[in-house]
């Protein structure tokens, strides 16, 4: 990803989130364009996008196929733009600035919480609650990742902020802890 790909998809999340959060559609545009997110991490979808000889309206036949009554005339004539302009190859990247914008907007942080075991949905609540307000959030999208290493407890990373309270983690800063007075 050239960093001139990167100003380009910025340009158009930044012109798609205004539209459509004066519309007051953000949160369901949101799941829309997620929906997409889905189709680009394909490679072949990616590579079809940025193709320079594949023409323009090979594209958007194929966006029409696949997202016809998915999504907003704003979501789908943004993503006409961009092919109209030649920036096929930035849509993946704009999609993901567009995500993070709302995401921003709504409070709302990506959190993965790593257990021993899968977590109930009442249990993800209930971490996402205490969490969240620990990380000035509103809420947290969690992704639960199962990790037996942990022995027990819980390791929650959002953002780039970790919360530790495995045992294995506890066992690690009782162990640095005694070497330190040893020393």
């Amino acid at each position: 990803m050239s960093m001139g790909n990167e100003i380009v998809a910025k340009r158009y999340a930044v012109a798609l989130f205004d539209l459509v959060q004066d519309a007051g559609a953000l949160a369901e545009v949101e799941q829309e364009v997620e929906a997409i997110q889905t189709l680009f991490k394909s490679n072949e979808v990616r590579d079809f996008f940025a193709h320079p000889k594949i023409t323009a309206e090979q594209k958007k036949t194929l966006l029409n196929e696949n997202l016809t009554n998915k999504v907003s005339s704003q979501v789908i004539n943004t993503l006409f733009l961009m092919i109209d302009r030649k920036r096929g190859d930035s849509i993946a990247e704009m999609i993901e600035q567009f995500i993070a914008l709302a995401m921003e907007e709504q409070r709302v942080a990506e959190a993965v919480i790593y257990s021993v075991k899968p977590l109930t949905d009442e249990q993800q609540q209930t971490i996402s609650t205490l969490i969240a307000e620990k990380v000035g959030k509103q809420s947290l999208r969690i992704q639960n990742k199962i990790n037996p290493d942990l022995i027990g407890g819980l390791r929650i990373r959002v953002g780039n902020q970790i919360f530790d309270g495995s045992i294995s983690g506890r066992l690690e800063s009782m162990k640095r802890e005694l070497t330190v007075k040893q020393a």
